[in-house]
């Protein structure tokens, strides 16, 4: 339903087309100083709900007052510039962790000839739950350290420079020994 033509939110109520009138019961306020959207009527639980999408405008762009740098290394990320230094810690090694235990299930049920692991269920279950896990814990920690230092860059105005590792080994090897 289109905001204005299918639906009206007035005080306590919305006005659907055709003359329905329905209380609100429930209201996010978080998102009121937004414009509405559109809005999607379902019949859930024995319930008629409403739900409005809101037009939330981008941020707006500043001029940067600095640089953050991101070093990216295997223990640590480290996040900071000549005023300050974060060093955020890699879950990698639990991740790895995980991997190491299905590894070792497959290599524990497997022969030469063919991999039983892979017919029987409860094992294989088991193998594709700890790589799910590893995959999980890097997607989850990627995530919140990555909007944590987009935080730190928003708060303090700076833009964000990355390491360029591009032709790094080619270099090194067109160095004189």
């Amino acid at each position: 339903m289109t905001h204005k033509y299918s639906y009206r939110i007035n005080g306590n109520y919305v006005e659907l087309l055709g003359g329905y009138r329905l209380e609100i019961i429930g209201w996010d306020m978080r998102y009121d100083d937004y414009p509405s959207g559109d809005a999607s009527l379902m019949f859930k639980d024995g319930k008629l709900v409403l739900e409005v999408s809101k037009h939330i405008p981008r941020p707006r762009k500043y001029t940067p007052r600095g640089v953050l740098a991101v070093d990216v290394n295997e223990k640590y990320i480290v996040v900071g510039n000549s005023l300050f230094e974060y060093r955020f810690k890699t879950p990698i090694e639990r991740a790895l962790h995980y991997k190491q235990l299905a590894e070792s299930l497959e290599k524990k049920y497997s022969s030469p000839r063919y991999n039983a692991w892979l017919r029987r269920r409860g094992i294989k279950r088991r193998i594709s739950y700890y790589h799910a896990k590893a995959r999980r814990i890097i997607e989850d920690w990627v995530k919140k350290t990555s909007y944590k230092i987009a935080t730190l860059a928003r708060q303090h105005q700076y833009a964000v420079a990355r390491e360029d590792l591009t032709g790094l080994i080619e270099s090194l090897r067109k160095l004189p020994p």
